[in-house]
């Protein structure tokens, strides 16, 4: 069962809503039969190979078969690590188990879809979810039920405290809903932070003089400039009209903060748009180097280290602002307070 996007929190008086956090991480359907445990994509890709970890945890639930809807999710050093979860979806089986021991992941129940031989779906979703906390009551370690509140002003403190510190934003689950797979039944609540950014460069089209995208960076305490995403949506005449605007701006790449390259590590979320680890002024590149003088303010979701994981939204130019006041910690200010709750599970075990 999929949920649709909203920016706040439903306040529909005929309908009873259960919140839950919604956690950053991969969605995971686990099925357990006897001694056979199978874990599942939302795209049904299989899991299990990858975290055997939660494979042999569930087993340690008492019960012989149970079909669970929840998130995978990964702390690390008592961070929320999204980077680290990636990486665990490539190993070879020896590496898989070693990175079991290492960086062990956690799974975050939310729902029963079904309990030994009787299916749930059609269930109201407060059954569902009794059932669910009746099952897991005594967890085995890296297994845990998600928090859930009926109070609206409690959804909107862990959405303000918690958000970009492991929670995605909040689902809105209907209580009488059955669980209709597939459909967006679901309400899920995420609203957007903006910081300002320095406007490092743009990518062109390549057959048209218009832009494709800003590159955006931010400076950290030394004074280097880093690159940390892009924005790409505007409207075609928007696209036109930057390439006149920001011509002023441009400059020989030899006289760019990135001369020598984007200098981006490797990364298991793979490479910002329209970047090049580092590259030699020979070499052609796809994007056009602009003195960093422009600012704009830009609204984004998730930060992977020092980077948007989506392109940013383009919310504003800040004409007001200098380029050299963008400065790299307004990510880690964006981010929010780890649940602790969850966290103390996910580090158990």
């Amino acid at each position: 069962m999929l949920a649709r996007l909203t920016r706040e929190l439903p306040a529909d008086a005929d309908r009873r809503f259960l919140f839950e956090p919604k956690w950053d991480g991969f969605r995971c359907l686990a099925f357990r039969d006897g001694d056979d445990v199978d874990l599942r994509s939302r795209h049904d890709r299989p899991f299990a190979r990858y975290f055997p970890e939660l494979a042999d945890a569930l087993l340690d639930v008492p019960s012989s078969g149970f079909v669970l809807d929840g998130e995978i999710v990964l702390v690390r050093n008592g961070s929320f690590d999204f980077e680290a979860l990636m990486s665990r979806l490539h190993p070879a089986p020896s590496r898989a188990r070693r990175l079991a021991t290492e960086t062990p992941a956690t799974f975050v129940a939310f729902d029963l879809l079904a309990e030994g031989e009787e299916g749930l779906t059609e269930r109201p979703f407060a059954e569902r979810r009794r059932r669910l906390e009746a099952l897991l009551a005594a967890p085995p370690p890296r297994v845990t039920v998600t928090p859930a509140t009926d109070e609206a002003a409690v959804a909107r403190t862990w959405l303000d405290r918690y958000r970009g510190g492991g929670v995605d934003g909040i689902v809105a689950k209907d209580l009488d809903e059955r669980y209709r797979a597939g459909k967006r039944a679901m309400i899920k609540v995420k609203t957007l932070r903006t910081i300002d950014c320095v406007v490092a460069g743009y990518r062109p089209f390549v057959d048209t003089p218009a832009v494709s995208s800003l590159v955006l960076g931010l400076y950290d305490d030394e004074g280097s400039l880093h690159h940390v995403g892009v924005v790409q949506a505007f409207s075609d005449r928007e696209r036109v009209e930057l390439v006149e605007e920001l011509a002023p701006l441009r400059i020989p790449l030899e006289e760019h903060p990135w001369a020598m390259g984007f200098l981006i590590g490797r990364s298991p979320i793979g490479r910002l748009k329209g970047s090049a680890a580092r590259w030699t002024p020979e070499m052609e590149h796809d994007w056009v180097p602009l003195r960093p003088e422009r600012v704009v303010e830009v609204a984004f979701d998730q930060v992977d280290g020092t980077r948007f994981r989506h392109p940013a939204r383009l919310v504003r130019w800040r004409p007001d602002r200098e380029a050299r006041s963008c400065a790299l910690n307004q990510l880690e200010h964006a981010l929010g307070e780890l649940p602790a709750g969850v966290l103390d599970r996910a580090r158990a075990g």
